[in-house]
């Protein structure tokens, strides 16, 4: 893999894309840059930065992740009486993907003073189901499906449709986050691939189909997060969210092929994921990040450390 050259007109348009598909406007603009040789929670050489600098996958994760948070009651009512997701999704879509962003490349005493914030409002949301089951947005064990919905999310999305992922790999994704997992309160989340399974099947009987899951994949089709030459790649990858959600789950939640891919379009989200994989984005936060450690703005674009040092003997 190495980094793809465009031409200088093509690449700041979809350099200003992706910065504003971050960054909504009149909102503080978050500087990678700063402080200078500030270490992340996540180390450069991690699996995770690889994962989270294709704007692609990182939708598609996104998504997966919202509808399995979606399918358990307590997240759901937290979610979608809590949030904006209804009223400005856009918007929503935005915080949610720069906090993401900040967790894994924002210098650490960034990340922890966001994470903080975070937590403190997450103090004060709280209530019952329409069922009468009460909820807290601090719950452990609601804190935990989330981080480990959107770790499956993120890692499923980039192994599926943009670079298959080894089992190492795919594990070292998970304990990761591990640190940042702590920080939001998520003691309990998974650090292994057989962890996130265990998770899965505990959690199996908790999930159940609801209309706000299908309205949230309207949403999504509809909403205009991308670029309105890209609409029709978003509905693709809502699609695309669908398909990697676990069988069981789509089973058990009503999800239908016709909710998903056709034959032919699954190469096509494939293309797309492996081009983003190789534009460098230079407003991007990974972009910025390297930069802010004194490394190359291409570092996350050509063979990953481990591999090299693998593929020499070392």
């Amino acid at each position: 893999m190495s980094a793809l050259t465009l031409p200088l007109l093509l690449q700041r348009r979809l350099d200003a894309a992706a910065f504003a598909l971050l960054n909504p406007p009149g909102a503080p603009e978050v500087d990678f840059m700063q402080p200078r040789g500030e270490q992340s929670l996540v180390p450069p050489d991690a699996v995770s930065w690889r994962i989270f600098k294709n704007p692609v996958s990182l939708f598609i994760g996104g998504v997966a992740a919202v509808i399995l948070e979606l399918a358990e009651p307590r997240v759901r009512t937290g979610v979608w009486e809590h949030s904006s997701f209804r009223t400005d999704p856009v918007k929503r879509l935005q915080r949610t993907g720069m906090a993401a962003m900040i967790t894994v490349y924002g210098a650490r005493s960034k990340a922890e003073t966001m994470i903080a914030g975070v937590v403190r409002l997450h103090g004060k949301v709280g209530g019952k189901t329409p069922a009468g089951e009460s909820y807290r947005a601090n719950d452990v064990e609601l804190l935990t499906w989330v981080q480990a919905t959107a770790g499956f999310g993120f890692s499923e999305a980039y192994h599926r449709y943009v670079r298959p992922l080894g089992d190492d790999e795919r594990n070292r994704a998970y304990a990761e986050a591990g640190p940042a997992a702590r920080l939001y309160g998520a003691v309990q989340a998974p650090t292994s691939e057989a962890e996130l399974l265990a998770l899965f099947d505990a959690m199996r009987e908790r999930l159940e189909p609801s209309p706000i899951i299908f309205e949230f994949l309207k949403i999504m089709r509809t909403a205009r997060v991308f670029p309105a030459p890209l609409q029709p790649l978003q509905r693709l990858l809502v699609g695309a969210a669908v398909e990697i959600t676990p069988d069981w789950a789509r089973r058990r939640l009503g999800l239908t092929p016709k909710h998903g891919l056709r034959s032919w379009e699954r190469p096509v989200v494939r293309l797309a994921g492996s081009l983003a994989d190789k534009i460098v984005l230079r407003s991007s936060p990974a972009v910025q990040s390297c930069l802010r450690l004194g490394l190359p703005e291409d570092y996350l674009y050509g063979v990953p450390p481990r591999q090299r040092s693998a593929d020499a003997g070392v």
